[in-house]
């Protein structure tokens, strides 16, 4: 498995031998319910999963146990709060350094700003801030994910990492020739490319001694002025990396 986590064969441990069914259904389970919409049954969490509900069913009790899952009273199940916990320690620095800025650049762009860094093939949103008064603004939870073959805070990711080191990290995965324009000019910019309608822009952050990460901005689709807000979203990622 390379640095970005992408395996190039199927996953083994270090001593060659297949890793835990078990462990890894808990950990799909995890991220079932966190794609979720809503809640889930045994039966929903089951076919998704591909295993007879009582399989299911024996993964979501050990996972209750732990307050990574949690029933409501309709019988449903969702994440529960013990992730929240967890998730506290994940890029801990980044976070908190990342927090103020973001929700000042929030509060004067009016959109969405968040965090996404790199999870083997996909951008997940580390954390995210709304505006105090922005009705109508997109939402980008925390844990949401797409593929680096969309969307800007992956040109952002790639335009930071370069050609010649994205093809070592990950030989298989598209480098996006708008990486280039976007180290150029600080910031990368995606218009329909994860939900349709919306866009995005976002700068990388050189995070010391890890991959780097992006700091963005979510929008309806509009006439905003994408120079100008390219430029704020790339300030508030140079004053998020002075600060790490």
């Amino acid at each position: 498995m390379n640095a970005l986590g992408v395996a190039d064969t199927a996953p083994r441990t270090q001593a060659g031998t297949p890793p835990s069914q078990t462990l890894s259904r808990g950990i799909r389970v995890l991220e079932i319910l966190a794609e979720a919409t809503g809640a889930m049954t045994i039966a929903d969490i089951a076919a998704a999963l591909g295993v007879h509900r009582s399989i299911a069913y024996r993964i979501i009790r050990t996972l209750e146990d732990h307050g990574l899952v949690l029933k409501d009273p309709d019988g449903g199940f969702r994440i529960g709060p013990g992730m929240a916990s967890l998730a506290r320690g994940v890029a801990r620095d980044l976070q908190s350094v990342a927090l103020p800025e973001l929700t000042a650049l929030a509060a004067r762009a009016q959109m969405t700003a968040f965090i996404a860094v790199v999870d083997r093939r996909h951008c997940v949103t580390l954390v995210a801030v709304e505006p105090p008064h922005g009705e109508g603004t997109i939402v980008q939870r925390p844990g949401s994910r797409h593929r680096f073959d969309a969307g800007a805070p992956g040109i952002a990711i790639q335009a930071a990492l370069g050609k010649a080191r994205w093809e070592q990290l990950a030989p298989d995965e598209i480098f996006r020739d708008e990486s280039h324009a976007a180290a150029a000019k600080g910031y990368a910019v995606s218009c329909d490319e994860v939900i349709p309608g919306v866009s995005s822009v976002a700068a990388p952050i050189l995070v010391p001694g890890q991959l780097p990460a992006a700091l963005a901005v979510v929008y309806v689709s509009s006439d905003h002025d994408v120079a100008d807000l390219g430029q704020q979203v790339a300030r508030t990622a140079r004053a998020v990396e002075a600060l790490l």
